[in-house]
């Protein structure tokens, strides 16, 4: 799997997501980092061995301490890979604002002119 995908794919899960989060304040032992979850601590681990794999931590050895950091890296290329897509919401975004504007102005058909009542066949007073 490409790095991009594995990024993807550990964002994917709200603990992972959890974790980053308290890693994006500074590195903390595997221990604190589940104190707010509801799992055992081997599930914890395996929430970190995806971030581990995806390259989004780095986990250490400092004696009894074993700290995790956030690695930013493969979340700048997400970023980025999102951000060349932005051009595309910008745009679309544009165009519903010109429609809904058009609309506002009495553009019922959103082509740019108001819409034209059929004229009457016969005599224009009503007179069959």
């Amino acid at each position: 799997m490409d790095r991009l995908s594995s990024t993807f794919a550990a964002l994917a899960d709200p603990t992972r997501r959890a974790i980053l989060a308290r890693l994006a304040l500074g590195e903390t032992s595997v221990n604190e980092l589940a104190e707010p979850f509801d799992m055992s601590l081997p599930a914890v681990s395996k929430h970190l061995k995806v971030l581990e794999g995806a390259g989004l931590i780095t986990r250490g050895r400092k004696a009894q301490w074993r700290p995790c950091k956030l690695e930013a890296a493969p979340l700048k290329e997400a970023a980025g890979w999102i951000d060349f897509y932005r051009k595309f919401w910008e745009a679309s975004f544009a165009r519903l604002d010109a429609y809904l504007q058009r609309l506002q102005a009495g553009d019922a058909d959103g082509k740019g002119s108001k819409p034209k009542k059929p004229k009457a066949k016969g005599k224009s007073d009503g007179r069959k």
